[in-house]
């Protein structure tokens, strides 16, 4: 069953030079590093997000920035889903969710026909995981150049042309 994501949000291409949505990025990274060793984080920071290949968005909603996302081309046919994130006062509204189904949208508009992930296999990254399974992502074996980790799930999701 695919959850229904909140209508009420706009998503903008781009922003990584506004200060709230730097802000956001390191509230990722300092929890992600309250969970997992340095050698299993792959978060993005904010000079990666600015790499040729990845395309970042943000999401608005009255009370200014509630999350963003990125896509990561790994080649013409294949994507991966980077900087996930919801901020803390706007977690369990549809903010990810909302993000997801785009950039699910946008996978499916490049013509990608796989759309993969790496999470966390900690408890924190529990309510993650279960988006991504309501999505239709399963998980596989790692992907790119990402090796076999306890602290990693490698998900994926095979799209239609």
């Amino acid at each position: 069953m695919v959850m229904r994501p909140a209508t009420s949000m706009a998503i903008r291409p781009g922003g990584l030079d506004r200060p709230e949505v730097e802000q956001l990025l390191r509230e990722h990274l300092r929890t992600l590093a309250q969970h997992s060793p340095p050698e299993s984080m792959h978060a993005l920071d904010l000079a990666s997000l600015r790499a040729p290949g990845i395309t970042f968005w943000t999401v608005w909603g009255s009370a200014g920035l509630v999350g963003c996302g990125a896509l990561k081309e790994l080649d013409s046919r294949h994507g991966e889903i980077k900087s996930m994130r919801t901020a803390a006062e706007h977690q369990r509204q549809g903010v990810a969710a909302r993000m997801l189904s785009h950039i699910c949208e946008e996978a499916t508009r490049r013509s990608y026909q796989r759309l993969s992930l790496e999470t966390g296999s900690m408890a924190a990254f529990a309510p993650a995981r279960r988006l991504y399974a309501a999505f239709g992502f399963r998980e596989c074996g790692p992907f790119a150049d990402y090796v076999l980790d306890p602290n990693s799930v490698f998900m994926s999701k095979e799209l239609s042309a």
